[in-house]
């Protein structure tokens, strides 16, 4: 049917399931505490800058805005989270329709999105991970509304969208090639010959331009840190594990996506929108090639989802109601039984036992509690992360206040890890504690330029105060611990190291001028 001629909105009705996400999150968002990645991105707006070692600087802005307007709880910082969260449902809605799917493929499309574990997880917490799927997702609707339409205004739109995108996670950049080369491969090639497409690409350049002239002014710390990374995490992915991973991170969902990216390569009524289902291969094999994390590719899901939305309505006809309604159950359903895995709708201890019920009736399972150390625990990895923060806290200011006054202007902190520096720096005025130094992460282009306070109290994941630092100072004793077994970071310990000798400083100098050259 001509576009013209196919009802174009359905955004009302969208908008019931954007709404039913957003309550979701919000029945989640507090419980549990910060995130070890989300105390990191709070640090950074404190000190805005137009890039990181890690990161774009798109989430410190928001972070800067997060703080300054809502506050500094754990609600707080998971509010553009939960809104990003019901743009990406919206979306989803709105492709279903370029697509040409009606009501029944709306339901279909965003209920999968909505319960899928994959998405589920990924859209409460403040990370980049739900604002780059965002950025992904805004640019596949751009591109099916440019090849509906073909007004260049959207093409423009594209260019901001991904320029945007390269400011929130370098991903974006391989995704929108892939898009580029799926189109260029397709029967549609011809909508990118016009002189509008290189302005769009003008258009992102310019976005991304100060972060490009960062990254040469700080030696393009982006190229180790995916060296570490790869070092570190993701020389642990192996092939077999990503392909796996992507058939299970979206539950019984993956029959909606999987006959969606079907539809895409063969189906006569999507032809015009194959490009999409050429772009999901050839991100796909980018991403198993460089051993990339399952997350990497969540953002072109949605897209797939729509797909599979539209061939469903298809295949079943309006007068099935029977096999409609069972459809939707069986592929919502099962996903939302185990909504509890990814999701902390329940309280501590009975996430602890749903998860542990869980391992022992579906094995299949057991990758969402394999952390990166390749071992099994008893919660997955994200839940880990969120406990524990605060008793470190606390317990180093318990350290820095059982000082004199006179010695506590003689102190320094120290972290190992930016989990622990985000959380000493986020807690700081609540225990009245100095800032934090560390060396980990983008901590490193702020840190004191010295270590020479007579005292030292050091948070340790490790044992370097006994193994490295012990010849190098006066004297030290542990003053506390973490000691929730089940957070992440149980057993860290909090040491007061009293009178470094200069050679430590010197030792500290040389590390910092060497992180601050990769």
């Amino acid at each position: 049917m001509p576009y013209k001629n196919r009802r174009s909105s359905y955004s009302t009705f969208i908008l019931i399931f954007v709404a039913l996400k957003i309550i979701l999150n919000l029945l989640a968002i507090s419980n549990f505490g910060f995130h070890r990645d989300e105390l990191l991105h709070l640090v950074l707006g404190d000190h805005l800058d137009w890039g990181y070692k890690e990161v774009p600087p798109l989430i410190a802005l928001l972070a800067k805005i997060t703080l300054k307007v809502f506050g500094d709880s754990v609600f707080a910082a998971r509010i553009f989270s939960t809104v990003a969260s019901g743009f990406i449902v919206w979306l989803t809605g709105q492709i279903t329709t370029e697509l040409g799917g009606r009501r029944y493929a709306i339901t279909i499309a965003c209920l999968s999105l909505i319960f899928a574990p994959a998405f589920a997880a990924s859209g409460y917490l403040f990370q980049p991970v739900v604002f780059d799927q965002l950025w992904w997702v805004l640019t596949v609707w751009l591109f099916a509304r440019y090849l509906n339409t073909a007004d260049v205004k959207y093409l423009y739109w594209i260019g901001a969208a991904v320029g945007i995108g390269m400011l929130t996670k370098y991903t974006m950049a391989f995704f929108t090639a892939s898009l580029i080369v799926g189109i260029l491969i397709s029967r549609e090639r011809k909508l990118l010959f016009n002189k509008h497409v290189i302005y769009s690409a003008l258009i992102a350049v310019l976005l991304f331009l100060p972060n490009i002239i960062w990254q040469f002014a700080h030696h393009l710390p982006v190229i180790h840190h995916m060296r570490e990374l790869r070092e570190t995490q993701l020389d642990y992915v192996k092939p077999i594990d990503f392909v796996m991973q992507q058939l299970l991170v979206n539950g019984v969902a993956l029959f909606v996506w999987f006959t969606g990216f079907c539809f895409l390569l063969f189906a006569f009524k999507l032809r015009r929108f194959r490009y999409l289902a050429i772009a999901y291969i050839l991100i796909f094999l980018f991403l198993l090639e460089m051993n990339g994390k399952s997350y990497y590719l969540f953002g072109a899901y949605p897209m797939l989802f729509a797909a599979g939305g539209f061939a469903l309505e298809r295949m079943l006809n309006r007068t099935y109601y029977v096999l409609r309604t069972l459809a939707v159950l069986l592929f919502i359903v099962p996903n939302l039984l185990l909504l509890p895995l990814v999701l902390p709708i329940l309280p501590l201890g009975r996430t602890v036992n749903f998860i542990k019920s869980t391992q022992q009736h579906l094995p299949f399972l057991a990758f969402l509690t394999k952390w990166e150390d390749q071992k099994q625990h008893p919660l997955t990895q994200d839940y880990a992360d969120m406990l524990g923060w605060d008793e470190m806290a606390k317990k180093a200011a318990d350290t820095y206040h059982s000082l004199t006054p006179e010695q506590q202007k003689h102190t320094q902190i120290f972290a190992d890890n930016y989990g622990q520096a985000g959380a000493l720096h986020h807690y700081r005025h609540k225990y009245n504690l100095p800032e934090v130094i560390s060396l980990n992460s983008s901590f490193q282009l702020w840190a004191a330029d010295s270590l020479s306070a007579h005292y030292i109290i050091y948070v340790d994941d490790d044992d370097n105060v006994e193994r490295r630092l012990s010849p190098l100072v006066e004297s030290y004793r542990e003053t506390g611990k973490v000691l929730n077994p089940l957070a992440r970071e149980h057993n860290s310990r909090i040491y007061l190291i009293i009178n470094p000798s200069l050679k430590l400083n010197e030792v500290y100098k040389a590390e910092l001028a060497k992180k601050r050259l990769q």
